[in-house]
């Protein structure tokens, strides 16, 4: 059973949720490069080294649930039943992910993030973050058993599936369509594991 969080982490976490907000409005109103920290601060009504206490840069602020997704794709694989197979585990965190990055209202911020050089720079970087987070977790289950090449190519692959799906037409369908490329390369290169 979890326990809720206390009143200062729900402080904490609506702090931080209005400074993401108030840097959101101000970017897509402005434009990412126009708008400065200092004008986030003054539009969060907090100040800038409070915003730094949550976000260790400009770029972080755009890319808010950056450390969630991280984490989700992680839980995908250690916290999979016991029999359960990795790959559909992660098909479907992915296409919850994918889901999610193009709900209603997300084209205005990716078409931001596609404009900008520093963006688009800071989120290859966040991507091959969440691979090598994610490798790590692949490689420390036991029941795998998979060389550090394969942890870490699978788990690019992985990533590479949402960037590509949520810039596809249809995302599901790329999803699904991704996917059945990754499992057909899993069966070639571990058909003993198949999980």
């Amino acid at each position: 059973m979890t326990v809720p969080p206390g009143r200062r982490e729900r402080k904490k976490a609506a702090t931080r949720q209005k400074i993401a907000d108030a840097a959101l409005r101000l970017f897509l109103e402005r434009g990412y490069e126009a708008v400065g920290i200092r004008d986030v601060a003054a539009e969060a009504d907090v100040a800038v080294t409070t915003l730094f206490s949550h976000f260790a840069s400009k770029e972080a602020l755009v890319f808010e649930q950056d450390q969630d997704f991280e984490q989700r794709l992680t839980q995908a694989v250690t916290g999979r039943a016991p029999q359960e197979p990795l790959l559909p585990a992660l098909r479907r965190e992915i296409q919850a992910l994918v889901r999610h990055c193009t709900a209603d209202g997300a084209a205005p911020i990716w078409h931001m993030i596609d404009t900008s050089p520093t963006l688009r720079e800071y989120e290859e970087s966040m991507r091959l973050r969440h691979a090598e987070s994610l490798a790590v977790a692949i490689a420390a289950d036991p029941v795998l058993s998979l060389t550090t090449t394969a942890c870490r190519t699978i788990a690019r692959f992985v990533i590479d599936a949402y960037a590509l799906a949520r810039e596809a037409a249809d995302p599901e369908a790329a999803v699904d369509e991704i996917f059945l490329m990754i499992e057909a390369a899993w069966e070639v290169a571990s058909p003993s594991r198949r999980t």
